[in-house]
């Protein structure tokens, strides 16, 4: 497997290229910014990517979805309960973008997929399992491919995603981390939206939000 995280954005929101390394097929999760660095790195790895998966709809990882799209012509893949998320600012966050930087990402194109829990995708010889997260936004997803997990806004090394936004839920989102990904493998390596890796094991184990 070929994996890629790049970090971008003013925020620094993580972006992840994968890609299976004996086809050259590929998908992009959470292209949050940084259009040309993230397809000057698919084109650096010679891959053909099929999907644009978004955790969910927040700017920071939906940011070079237009970008990416009009240029790859791949599938935009969430969870349908965010797919509200696209024509309304204040719900993706894109309220906060500085002034005249709108018509990089506006508007943001349709949903060509829209995701659920166990949707499943294929590039070359991976398999994309969806697990459905919400709690951050009501459509967060995470996706497992082999053996890592991409968490998005749900999980985080030693921290879980904010629950101060429009929509937001603590309870959900502690629920479905707790039903959905501490049910995985101890030694399935989680790759969060921000931040660095860490393990489901460790998560279990030190992650002070998950804690009885």
């Amino acid at each position: 497997m070929i994996l890629e995280k790049l970090v971008v954005g003013p925020v620094e929101a993580n972006c992840y290229i994968v890609g299976c390394a004996q086809t050259k097929e590929g998908l992009i999760i959470d292209p949050g910014a940084d259009g040309e660095k993230i397809l000057k790195n698919a084109k650096k790895n010679q891959l053909n990517i099929k999907y644009i998966i978004n955790t969910h709809a927040h700017i920071d990882h939906i940011g070079a979805n237009k970008y990416l799209k009009e240029l790859l012509n791949a599938k935009i893949c969430m969870h349908e309960e965010d797919v509200k998320f696209l024509k309304d600012p204040s719900l993706n966050l894109s309220d906060f973008a500085p002034p005249g930087s709108q018509d990089e990402f506006y508007p943001f194109p349709p949903v060509d997929i829209a995701l659920h829990n166990d949707s499943r995708l294929n590039i070359g010889n991976l398999e994309a399992t969806i697990l459905y997260t919400p709690g951050h936004t009501p459509g967060g997803i995470s996706v497992v491919i082999e053996t890592c997990v991409f968490t998005g806004d749900t999980l985080f090394s030693g921290s879980i995603g904010n629950t101060n936004f429009p929509l937001s839920d603590y309870k959900t989102l502690t629920g479905a981390i707790k039903n959905k990904l501490l049910t995985l493998p101890d030694d399935f390596i989680v790759y969060p939206g921000h931040g660095s890796p860490t393990t489901i094991g460790k998560e279990k184990r030190e992650n002070p939000y998950l804690q009885k």
